[in-house]
């Protein structure tokens, strides 16, 4: 498929928020983190703006040209989570900046930052985003492979956290497995941490 991706930047932070609010907002684990669907309309993009100044101020966002879909990624070094430590204050402050009495958006950071492995240097898909009228065309696939083609080169792991049965398929489809056992999120649905070694 012949799409055109480039790097976001600051310029598209307004496309890329409203981007991420429409893909997620019916996603399993934003519906635990906003149960309230009136709350949730009211409050998601202030989560999804909050991650994604949080990639372009450490890492990259591809965007597909036309604006239909963007991937948020973070290289993380031997050593090192992706999405910070759990003993950080970084869950804290977004809960504070996000809905302050909301504590599932900071347990959701404590959480997968507790099942984010450490010890290899390693590309971590934050998250994709398709624009919800052009699912199921490729779009996503597309974004992804130009990352993990970069991976296999460079010999290059890629970790990610799929929030749903359907993006866990599609993964893997593209050679990621699931690592360990899945995050049980509390009272609510499950979260597969997912690894990829470089392929040939």
């Amino acid at each position: 498929m012949g799409v055109a991706i480039r790097a976001a930047d600051e310029g598209d932070r307004e496309l890329v928020v409203r981007l991420l609010d429409e893909a997620f907002q019916d996603d399993p684990v934003s519906g635990w983190v906003f149960p309230d669907e009136a709350d949730r309309r009211a409050t998601h993009h202030k989560l999804m703006a909050a991650f994604l100044d949080a990639v372009l101020a450490e890492g990259r966002v591809d965007l597909a040209e036309d604006g239909t879909a963007c991937a948020l990624w973070l290289s993380v070094p031997a050593g090192d989570h992706g999405g910070g430590d759990a003993d950080e204050e970084g869950p804290a402050q977004l809960r504070e900046a996000v809905d302050p009495g909301n504590e599932r958006v900071e347990l959701i950071g404590r959480l997968t930052a507790d099942i984010h492995p450490a010890g290899r240097a390693h590309e971590y898909l934050w998250m994709i985003a398709v624009a919800p009228e052009r699912q199921g065309e490729g779009l996503g696939t597309t974004l992804i492979r130009s990352v993990l083609d970069r991976c296999d080169r460079e010999g290059l792991p890629a970790y990610l956290e799929a929030s749903s049965a359907r993006s866990r398929a599609l993964y893997e489809r593209l050679g990621f497995a699931v690592e360990g056992r899945p995050l049980d999120l509390p009272d609510g649905p499950q979260m597969w941490p997912m690894w990829r070694e470089p392929q040939d």
